[in-house]
């Protein structure tokens, strides 16, 4: 057992973005921002988690500026003066508290929220599928495609504008960008299809180099990316460390500098038929094969993993001994925390301090309420 947190707690810097230590809050979708607009609520809830010590805040996913491109109407929008100017709030009470804080910009894509509401206008997707055989909305033009990469780069812009100390780029679990990456919803002839990974990556390699235009040389990008799909978590977009450098690789050159790495569980590894059951997961592998900075993720700090949660399913709190070993290694450099930080604003001055005594476990009841 370990009886030192002080990996967790090493301060990490990629160009402007310096952080005090190496916790992230994970992105997570919340739904409360009526008519798309985050209000006093929305800048509490975030202040409470920067107050609570955390070294870096990603934002639940907020939409750019196209039609139908949020599956929930509580939604934010990352687009237009109010819906701005609220964010504009939240990034000032984050700082207020010595935070430091990422909008995740986002693209629905075909995906069905869990509500079942429709937004006014059809879906967009790269050919007009949810999944393999399973139509849904329309296939994009390039015109689409083209104005797509335009509201990514305005929305970077605006982050930057209005004092956000980073962003990141939603490209995994089954949403737009990820639905260019995976052939089962690419199905496109032209320049944004083909098959191969590599040739599927190019969307994604658009958006960021227009984001990298955008906001200047300094200002850091963060990509998350996922194997598993809302649609099917058992596929896998690349099956060996090749192909995951020819996903990945393209992505790194275009731009970005931290990998999000999303798995269900961090502590699974992501080629075991490689280098065995304790190898490297996938935030190890992305840093290993391009050489950039990655956070891993995946039910950190409890029993069970988080798309039970929105089954209703609830869970307990368990030792970080296997996340200390792997930071120890240097597998990866950050760590994303996401259901313990609801239940836990403080969790990480907890951890800090060695009060995992007081932890809370996650209520599947508490996302119902934003505190």
């Amino acid at each position: 057992m370990h009886t030192s947190t002080d990996v967790l707690f090493e301060p990490f810097r990629v160009k402007s973005l310096a952080l005090p230590n190496r916790i992230v809050m994970a992105p997570m979708t919340r739904t409360f921002a009526p008519e798309g607009i985050p209000g006093t609520a929305n800048a509490a809830y975030y202040r409470r988690r920067a107050e609570g010590g955390v070294g870096l805040i990603l934002s639940e996913g907020t939409v750019v500026n196209r039609p139908s491109s949020r599956n929930e109407p509580g939604i934010p929008f990352f687009h237009g003066d109010a819906a701005l100017s609220g964010w504009k709030h939240v990034i000032d009470a984050v700082h207020q508290a010595g935070g430091r804080m990422g909008p995740q910009l986002w693209h629905t894509g075909s995906t069905v929220g869990m509500s079942g509401w429709q937004p006014a206008k059809p879906v967009e997707s790269p050919s007009g599928l949810l999944a393999p055989d399973q139509p849904r909305g329309i296939e994009m033009s390039d015109e689409a495609i083209a104005d797509t990469i335009a509201a990514f780069a305005q929305a970077a812009a605006d982050a930057k504008r209005l004092g956000f100390d980073t962003i990141e780029i939603h490209g995994a679990h089954g949403y737009l960008i990820d639905e260019f990456f995976w052939s089962g919803t690419n199905r496109r002839g032209d320049r944004w299809g083909g098959a191969s990974i590599k040739e599927r990556s190019r969307f994604a390699a658009e958006v960021v180099g227009a984001i990298r235009a955008a906001v200047g040389t300094e200002f850091p990008i963060i990509l998350r990316v996922s194997q598993w799909k809302q649609q099917d978590y058992s596929t896998r977009l690349a099956e060996t460390p090749d192909l995951m450098a020819d996903w990945l690789q393209p992505l790194v050159d275009a731009g970005v500098d931290i990998l999000h790495c999303s798995q269900r569980r961090f502590w699974e590894p992501e080629f075991p038929d490689i280098d065995g059951e304790n190898g490297l997961n996938f935030a190890g592998w992305a840093k290993k094969l391009t050489g950039a900075a990655t956070i891993s993720v995946g039910s950190v700090g409890l029993s069970g993993e988080f798309l039970k949660a929105f089954a209703g399913e609830s869970s307990t709190t368990v030792g970080i001994d296997t996340l200390l070993t792997r930071m120890e290694r240097n597998e990866f450099d950050l760590i994303a925390v996401g259901r313990a930080l609801i239940s836990n604003p403080d969790w990480t001055n907890k951890i800090h301090q060695g009060d995992t005594a007081n932890l809370k476990g996650f209520s599947a009841g508490e996302l119902a309420e934003l505190v």
